[in-house]
């Protein structure tokens, strides 16, 4: 990190004075499971901040540590075990953002946000790639996407679905070239079988509905009331029905079909007359059902 010297040792501080300079939204599950770690066996790994003076007053800038922090406030924990660093808060805002780079589950867009925001601080493409560990043409393909607002483009670099450099030549596309981007990734095996695919429903989609992702409410559903739950049963019993009523049908026709042949195959010339024009054979299955038949190939 740069502008910051290696910490001596953990020392107890207080959990009101930490401030969260670049907060994100953690999975709710994940931190469930945070809280409950901590309250079983305490906090193992200490929080990383910097200090700094306000007046005669001291307070802590969070270098990394968001989590346990948020945990260890929910529990009520009035102080915290800290490695203090020393940093401007430029560098501690930036070594946030290189921890949110670096970790594993993050949220849809989390990783390419942050290199925009990095880059809106100054801090030149190599520089974020140097950082980050990411290569220059990722950097330098996010920033663009981020700059022309490509959502959509950006979610399917994130997934996976197709490569920083079509999406960069999508978005450079105007509508009738877009087709030729793809056709282009498709000639140099950049986009293939199923990514070929839905790289085409993300453009599809990107055309219909704009770069921007838009999130659907979340929707709760209603408890179910007494009549709801009789007139779903009685649906479920008319399709059980229609179905046994469709069964009963086939076995009928079925045992039609077999009876027809049966009656056919008893008139000798007419079997005569299948076998030289060598119509004898039926199903396998069909013939299991007329002894006549059994051992004939199906």
């Amino acid at each position: 990190m740069t502008g910051s010297t290696p910490a001596q040792q953990v020392e107890m501080i207080p959990i009101d004075r930490v401030a969260v300079i670049n907060p994100r939204v953690r999975n709710r599950r994940i931190f469930n499971e945070i809280v409950e770690n901590i309250a079983l066996v305490g906090l193992k790994r200490p929080i990383t901040v910097t200090r700094r003076s306000e007046g005669e007053e001291i307070f802590y800038d969070l270098v990394c540590g968001q989590g346990r922090l948020e945990a260890c406030r929910s529990l009520g924990y009035a102080e915290v075990p800290a490695l203090i660093v020393s940093a401007d808060q430029e560098d501690c805002l930036v070594s946030s953002l290189v921890e949110n780079c670096a970790r594993r589950q993050h949220r849809a867009l989390d990783l390419l946000q942050d290199i925009g925001e990095m880059r809106k601080r100054g801090y030149a493409t190599a520089e974020v790639a140097k950082k980050t560990g990411l290569s220059y043409e990722y950097v330098n393909g996010v920033s663009k996407l981020l700059a022309q607002g490509e959502e959509r483009l950006l979610r399917a670099v994130e997934s996976g679905a197709m490569p920083i450099t079509v999406a960069v030549s999508i978005a450079d596309a105007d509508d009738a070239e877009v087709q030729n981007a793809l056709q282009t990734a498709y000639e140099d095996n950049l986009l293939r079988g199923r990514k070929l695919v839905a790289a085409r429903r993300v453009v599809e989609a990107r055309k219909r509905r704009g770069k921007k992702l838009r999130t659907e409410p979340h929707r709760v559903a209603k408890p179910l009331s007494s009549e709801a739950l009789v007139r779903a049963y009685e649906e479920d019993a008319a399709r059980k029905r229609a179905l046994i009523r469709r069964s009963e049908m086939a076995k009928a026709r079925l045992a039609f079909v077999t009876e027809a042949i049966r009656s056919l195959i008893e008139d000798e010339a007419f079997f005569g007359i299948l076998e030289e024009e060598q119509l004898a054979s039926v199903p396998a299955r069909l013939a299991q059902r007329i002894p006549e038949l059994v051992g004939e190939d199906g």
